[in-house]
């Protein structure tokens, strides 16, 4: 799917991979020597060696949801720092409100921010808040850190051939509770039922990977990790084989969604796989250490599968849909939900 631009501008979403490069080309010409993981396409958080400590620190806007923004903020950055293998301990929040918001609005959006922060555990340290012209719902950025000992943190670009794909939790999590809570009226005029609509907004509950994450880092069973945001699945998927410079080969019919998700997304005409998706945790997993690894998220209680596996001799995701059939993807898709926001 192409995003709408506009006048001839770029699409909606993550920008075209050759204009991140562009953009990222010239921060690449000053490096201090404490960066170990700078700005890449592809990768999670920035890693900086502290001495006896490497921090991991990584920033992500909230744009495609409007009632959740403060809520995932919080859980989003937080998510990207344990999925870098660092513990988040602290995050800043700059909330950005549309023209004629109230102060109700505002507290609304700090109070599900203070109540994901305490969730997670980590301190909101400072930020910023204002009303801002041309904005039609909220965008909160959070900026989120953490430690971790010299040489844990996990690479999003880590992946190594003969690695296995693993996929933590359902595809669609985040994108399912955005659906459920902004676009309820949408559900209701197609006829999905009211127990499903709570249902798959309760999924908004699902959302934190820091739990499974740390216990997979902590395990040493990983050699990367991300959480996939816009572009859902397939698009977490192919920013970890560019970071890593690999093909990941995977099968669709081994990839789960949850029941509310494959309901309000057949009912609205949207891919799950490309749905924004905190909430699923996405990993590779050296071969010998598959039954280790099943151990540790079987003692979770936590949903997995074995997706696929990594190999040299390409770039970029192969999936597999049917007999004969697959898809290639070699830079991530627009995200679905932004067609709900006729973006």
């Amino acid at each position: 799917m192409q995003g709408k631009s506009g006048s001839g501008g770029l699409p909606v979403g993550k920008i075209p991979l050759g204009e991140l490069e562009r953009l990222l080309s010239a921060s690449w010409s000053f490096r201090r020597p404490s960066t170990l993981v700078g700005p890449a396409v592809g990768e999670d958080a920035a890693i900086i060696s502290l001495g006896n400590l490497d921090l991991v620190f990584h920033l992500d806007p909230i744009t495609e949801a409007g009632e959740l923004a403060g809520w995932l903020a919080v859980h989003v950055a937080s998510n990207d720092v344990a999925a870098s293998g660092a513990r988040p301990r602290w995050i800043a929040l700059a909330i950005l409100a549309p023209r004629g918001s109230s102060g109700e609005d505002l507290r609304r959006i700090q109070g599900d921010a203070e109540k994901a922060a305490r969730e997670v555990g980590v301190e909101i340290v400072g930020g910023h808040t204002e009303v801002s012209p041309g904005l039609s719902k909220p965008v909160v950025v959070a900026a989120a850190a953490g430690v971790t000992c010299r040489g844990c943190a996990v690479p999003t670009g880590g992946a190594r051939p003969g690695d296995l794909v693993l996929q933590v939790k359902p595809a669609g999590i985040e994108g399912t509770a955005i659906i459920a809570t902004d676009f309820r009226a949408l559900l209701e005029r197609a006829g999905i039922a009211e127990s499903i609509i709570e249902r798959a907004a309760a999924l908004a509950s699902r959302v934190s990977v820091v739990r499974e994450a740390l216990e997979l880092a902590e395990y040493g069973l990983v050699t990367s990790m991300h959480d996939p945001t816009e572009g859902g699945l397939i698009g977490g998927l192919v920013e970890m084989a560019l970071a890593s410079r690999l093909r990941f080969k995977v099968w669709e019919e081994r990839v789960f969604v949850a029941e509310e998700t494959r309901v309000v997304t057949e009912a609205l005409g949207v891919d799950p796989l490309k749905l924004i998706s905190s909430g699923t945790l996405l990993a590779t997993v050296p071969s010998s250490l598959k039954g280790d690894a099943e151990h540790v998220l079987e003692g979770l209680g936590v949903e997995y599968s074995f997706i696929g596996e990594v190999e040299a001799g390409g770039v970029g995701v192969q999936l597999y849909k049917s007999p004969g059939r697959i898809e290639l993807y070699e830079a991530p898709p627009v995200d679905e939900i932004s067609k709900l926001w006729g973006g």
